[in-house]
């Protein structure tokens, strides 16, 4: 059984977030809502635009690439997830190596990734 997905198929899901992330934070916890992730769990935020992101192939299927920020962390507390939100969206949430953040310090986040894979037959 033979399976097909047009890079544009896997570009559009990643356009939403290149098209529409505003901001970029560093949780301290999982957020499930936007809410969450730039207030309830926020600890550091930059702010992003579409300059920000690289699409790309990937190793099976297609990648984002989120470029590197820095930013001031507002908050203390130790860092797990990186979010991405627009103006009214959770967009999408990753987790990062735990790191403690001190209030007023800088954090440097790293470029990263993430990649969806191309369809595979079923076993």
């Amino acid at each position: 059984m033979s399976r097909y997905c047009h890079n544009d198929v896997y570009d559009g899901a990643w356009n939403v977030i290149k098209n529409n992330c505003n901001q970029m934070t560093v949780c301290s916890q999982f957020p499930t809502t936007r809410t969450e992730a730039v207030s309830t769990y926020m600890l550091a935020a930059v702010s992003m635009s579409s300059a920000d992101f690289t699409l790309g192939a990937g190793s099976s299927g297609r990648k984002i690439t989120v470029g590197a920020k820095s930013g001031t962390v507002s908050t203390s507390g130790t860092a797990t997830h990186v979010a991405l939100v627009d103006g009214t969206r959770l967009l999408y949430v990753t987790e990062c190596q735990a790191q403690a953040l001190t209030a007023g310090n800088q954090v440097n986040i790293p470029s990263w990734e993430a990649e969806i894979k191309a369809p595979t037959a079923p076993a």
